[in-house]
């Protein structure tokens, strides 16, 4: 749990060739292995979840539903399957090959969702794996930047196990969010106005 609320702000990098594409971290989900029903470590490794089980730092890539790939950095040491999917990222950098990838979306909505991500980034299974301290796909050594926004958490979205977990972190107010965001995304207290 405790990366994923750090990595809200930090940069992504992901370098191609001689171009940078580069988006801040705005939303995530934990997920925590053989201890949660909802990840895909829960039964034990396999050929697709292997990376899981690798050491911290490197990007599990996984392709869902067959349309799109998803992001994970991988959370914990070797041979325990903690990883953090990256729901939204804010673009920074590159924003005309994030477009010709995406289409002609909002600059905020060009990573607003984790299948996005991976598309705006042009990221495949064949990423998977790959090390995100010495690899061409990295987070930046920079302070996290929220803005002024506060983190914000809850369920996580697009499962049907574990939904009751509040492992979903997302900087409140952010436009770049996937899912419900801002003041509107939480539980209202009291009385809600008619």
């Amino acid at each position: 749990m405790a990366l994923a609320r750090l990595l809200l702000g930090r940069v992504l990098v992901r370098r191609e060739g001689r171009r940078l594409l580069a988006g801040r971290i705005v939303e995530v989900e934990a997920y925590r292995g053989s201890s949660d029903p909802a990840s895909h470590a829960y039964r034990g490794m396999t050929p697709r979840n292997r990376v899981m089980f690798g050491p911290a730092g490197h990007a599990y890539v996984y392709f869902v539903y067959g349309t799109h790939h998803c992001l994970n950095v991988v959370a914990a040491r070797e041979g325990v399957a903690e990883a953090v999917l990256l729901r939204a990222l804010e673009p920074l950098a590159g924003l005309e090959y994030m477009r010709g990838r995406r289409g002609e979306v909002a600059d905020e909505r060009l990573m607003c969702g984790p299948g996005c991500v991976a598309q705006a980034l042009g990221l495949e299974r064949a990423d998977d794996g790959t090390d995100m301290v010495n690899g061409a796909l990295w987070i930046a050594d920079v302070a996290a930047e929220r803005g002024g926004r506060r983190v914000a958490s809850g369920p996580r979205i697009g499962i049907r196990v574990g939904v009751q977990s509040p492992w979903r972190f997302w900087l409140a107010g952010h436009p770049a969010v996937s899912g419900p965001r801002g003041v509107g995304a939480e539980r209202p207290r009291g009385r809600v106005p008619r």
